[in-house]
């Protein structure tokens, strides 16, 4: 008897239908083709030994199994499930006349219970457009699943639930969440404030800036100085998520398995702060089974590297084209995925080796050219791509003992969603650019033109600090940011007085 279910597998953040198709004959043999990996094969052994603990009967003839289309690679082992309920409907064990309406997905333990999977949302929108009635899958899963509206979605604890379920001997839950109430219930929940912060009030200002623009930012400073501090709180003054931007979010981190059984749709901006020991591969992506890395778990959010220039050079090289082009192509001999990398990118250093060059009260120890040299590590090319680059001092006594509380979160981020709604109005008509920091240099001409003043000004900054075309660039997106907090409709001599004052590293003799 020959009997088909359906599954899926994740290619970048969309999935692909998988038709598997069982056929039973005389014999004593089990085929498995249609390029499935390793694990995917030992299926076979943890489907019967689930089979055998809870009783099921196990099919004693010849079986063939046919994963289609045989040109893409199975991986993973959450064909489990749908390849056992294949096995037990061509048997006659399962009643096979409602299979062909769900997808099933599933990872067996040997003794049938079932174990998360990843990509169930990306499956979940997959099973929807093809037309599927339901999605069956593991319950730690089915809240992720839900999120996808005109989709009956089952969570199911044991493959002994959904063989009696298909035999219509009981009835499942289905898995239900109020998608826009829960979203709108988190999107407000932040356990960090800027009100924390004393003093740094020209850090906080540039911080505001890089949110507003959604413009890259380094942090220069001495250790102790508050640069961790601030950059953590960054995503307490972003804009909110929008519905699309969090299922976007969500589909990523659930390909990676980063979801938690609890979470049904990710309602904040993603904070990712890797180690400086990270590889480039675990940074952009890749491996022999292509996930996402750190730059697109970090999309539509923030992606923080602390020490900087204890990165591995190529590592940092490596972010140069995503900074760019906000998406990262991994390419394979055989095929290639593409995963999106919109994010801001937050860095901070100590200025030298010892970490007290330009210290107030502390004399810094390094040996001449050692400032130089630190900086170095950091190649100019990257530097470029960085907008802001803000020198942090340590805060005096007198501040940290203040009692006073300082401005809060919500506050600043009252300001630039206002700004980011000029923007939102501003590209409206521009597909992909929603923020100052996505345009492109033709569009500087149209959004960012200066008067003849702000043009010498420039023209005498690029002279003196030697600024790169890019550079250039970079000033005019953050006056453009800056006249936006304003409210100003034109970039005044002031607006792009304060941009050029945010290239410090570019300023001669700042290393010595």
């Amino acid at each position: 008897m020959l009997v088909k279910t359906y599954g899926a597998a994740v290619q970048g953040i969309d999935a692909t239908l998988i038709t598997i198709e069982v056929n039973v004959s005389q014999g004593i043999k089990f085929f498995l083709v249609g390029l499935p990996d390793n694990a995917v094969k030992e299926s076979h052994e943890r489907i019967m030994s689930a089979l055998q603990y809870n009783k099921i009967p196990i099919p004693r003839k010849q079986v063939v199994i046919n994963m289609a289309p045989a040109d893409i690679r199975k991986e993973g082992s959450a064909y489990d499930l749908p390849l056992a309920i294949g096995m037990l409907a061509a048997t006659e064990v399962v009643d096979s006349q409602d299979i062909d309406k769900y997808v099933i997905m599933g990872e067996l333990s040997l003794d049938g219970t079932l174990n998360p999977i990843k990509g169930a949302l990306p499956i979940a929108i997959k099973a929807r457009e093809a037309g599927f009635k339901g999605f069956i899958l593991p319950k730690a899963n089915s809240r992720e699943a839900a999120v996808v509206n005109n989709l009956e979605v089952y969570g199911v604890d044991n493959i002994t639930e959904v063989v009696k379920f298909l035999n219509h001997e009981i009835e499942l839950e289905k898995t239900e969440v109020d998608t826009r109430t829960e979203f709108l219930e988190h999107i407000e929940t932040f356990d960090l404030d800027f009100a924390d912060v004393k003093g740094q009030e020209n850090v906080k200002r540039a911080l505001e800036i890089a949110a507003a623009g959604g413009h890259n930012i380094i942090m220069i400073g001495a250790p102790g100085s508050g640069k961790s501090m601030m950059a953590k709180r960054l995503p307490t003054i972003l804009p909110p998520l929008t519905l699309h931007e969090a299922l976007e979010t969500t589909k990523i981190h659930s390909v990676a398995g980063k979801m938690d059984c609890n979470t049904s749709l990710m309602a904040q901006r993603p904070f990712r702060s890797p180690h400086h020991t990270i590889s480039d591969v675990a940074l952009v992506g890749g491996g022999a089974f292509p996930q996402p890395g750190e730059i697109s778990l970090a999309h539509n959010g923030v992606l923080f590297l602390d020490e900087l220039p204890e990165f591995k050079r190529t590592v940092l090289e490596v972010m140069r084209q995503p900074l760019e082009d906000r998406k990262i192509t991994i390419s394979r001999a055989k095929f290639s995925t593409q995963y999106p990398a919109s994010f801001m990118l937050v860095a901070a250093m100590n200025p030298c080796p010892c970490g007290y060059y330009n210290h107030p009260t502390r004399e810094c120890m390094c040996a001449p050219g050692a400032v130089q040299k630190y900086l170095s590590r950091i190649s100019g090319p990257l530097l470029d791509r960085i907008d802001i680059h803000i020198e942090i001092v340590p805060v005096p006594f007198e501040k940290l003992s203040e009692y006073d509380t300082a401005e809060s979160s919500a506050t600043i981020r009252a300001r630039v969603i206002k700004a980011r709604n000029i923007q939102a109005e501003r590209f409206k008509n521009s597909v992909g650019i929603h923020c100052n920091a996505q345009m492109k240099s033709k569009m500087l001409h149209k959004y960012a033109a200066i008067d003849s003043d702000g043009q010498a000004l420039l023209k005498l900054a690029m002279a003196r600090m030697n600024l790169s075309a890019r550079a250039y660039d970079r000033i005019l997106k953050v006056a453009r940011t800056i006249a936006d907090l304003d409210g100003s409709e034109n970039i005044q001599t002031q607006h792009l007085a304060e941009a050029i004052n945010y290239r410090n590293l570019d300023k001669e003799g700042w290393a010595g």
